[in-house]
């Protein structure tokens, strides 16, 4: 069984800053990437950021220079530190990872965590 355990989430108001982690519960192996994507209701998830096993990380335009990911890989965690907050960054974030189980690689997503900007 897949376990993704997201934390982190919460309302903010514009400006502020939040802090979310994704952890491997330690079933996904030889990942590739880990990442953040966010859904708002009616449109499609997006790319947030998405960070390689060698470090080298990409951004959706509308957060570079104010959300940085990382990654901890004796953790198998995956953190995404977002600064500056706008209402526009409203939805919910769902943690990205591209890893082997039972034999097969894939893409695995966690739950979704509620990020909410208040203006």
């Amino acid at each position: 069984q897949v376990q993704l355990v997201e934390s982190g989430g919460g309302t903010v108001q514009a400006g502020g800053s939040l802090r979310l982690s994704c952890a491997n519960a330690g079933s996904i192996f030889s990942i590739n990437a880990m990442g953040w994507y966010r859904q708002v209701p009616g449109k499609q998830r997006e790319l947030v950021a998405i960070i390689t096993s060698s470090g080298s990380s990409n951004y959706a335009d509308s957060v570079k220079g104010r959300f940085a990911i990382s990654r901890d890989n004796a953790k198998s965690t995956v953190y995404l530190e977002m600064n500056n907050l706008k209402p526009e960054d409203t939805a919910v974030y769902y943690c990205y990872v591209l890893g082997v189980r039972v034999g097969k690689m894939d893409s695995y997503w966690g739950q979704g965590t509620q990020v909410t900007v208040s203006s």
